[in-house]
C-alpha cells in the first residue's frame, strides 16, 4: 500500500476508534486479527477481542471520551505516527483497576485531558500494531491516584 493509503487507514481508525462517537465496527474493519496494542498505563493487549474489551471498558467509564489529532500524520514504510490530545469525564464504573498503584472509585466525576503520540504499523490495509506513549502521570494526577506536583 502507498504511504497515503496507510495514512488513510490510520485517519479512519483515529476518527472511528478514538473519536466520538465510537464505532466498534472499525475494529473488525481495520485491526488485524492478532493486533498488538500497547499503551503505557495498561497491560499489553493482543487481538481484536482484547482491544474491543479495552475500548468498551474505557468508553463505559468515560462516555464522552474522545481524542483528536494535533498534527499531520507522518508515514514511512509500514509505519504511521500521530500526535493527539483528548480525554473525557469519568461517570461510569471503576477504571484503571489494573494499575499497581491504585485505581479510582466508580463515577468519580473527574475529567481527564492528556496528550500522546502513537506509532501504528499498517500491512495490507490492516493495523497490526498500535504502540502509544501517553502522558500517564497527568492522567494519574487528574484521577487523584497520585498527588499533583
Amino acid at each position: 500500500m502507498s504511504l497515503q493509503e496507510n495514512k488513510d487507514v490510520v485517519s479512519r481508525w483515529f476518527t472511528e476508534f478514538w473519536g466520538n462517537p465510537f464505532n466498534p465496527g472499525v475494529i473488525d474493519d481495520l485491526a488485524a486479527p492478532d493486533i498488538r496494542f500497547e499503551y503505557s498505563l495498561h497491560k499489553p493487549m493482543r487481538g481484536r477481542d482484547e482491544v474491543r474489551e479495552f475500548a468498551t471498558r474505557f468508553r463505559t467509564a468515560f462516555p464522552d471520551l474522545g481524542f483528536g489529532g494535533t498534527a499531520d500524520l507522518i508515514a514511512e514504510g509500514d509505519y504511521v505516527v500521530g500526535q493527539w490530545e483528548g480525554g473525557g469525564t469519568h461517570t461510569g464504573p471503576i477504571v484503571f483497576d489494573d494499575l499497581p498503584i491504585g485505581s479510582t472509585p466508580a463515577a468519580s466525576g473527574k475529567t481527564l485531558r492528556f496528550t500522546g503520540t502513537t506509532v501504528l504499523k499498517v500491512q495490507n490495509g490492516l493495523i497490526v500494531e498500535e504502540l502509544g506513549l501517553d502522558d500517564g502521570v497527568t492522567v494519574l494526577q487528574q484521577l487523584g491516584i497520585i498527588p499533583s506536583a
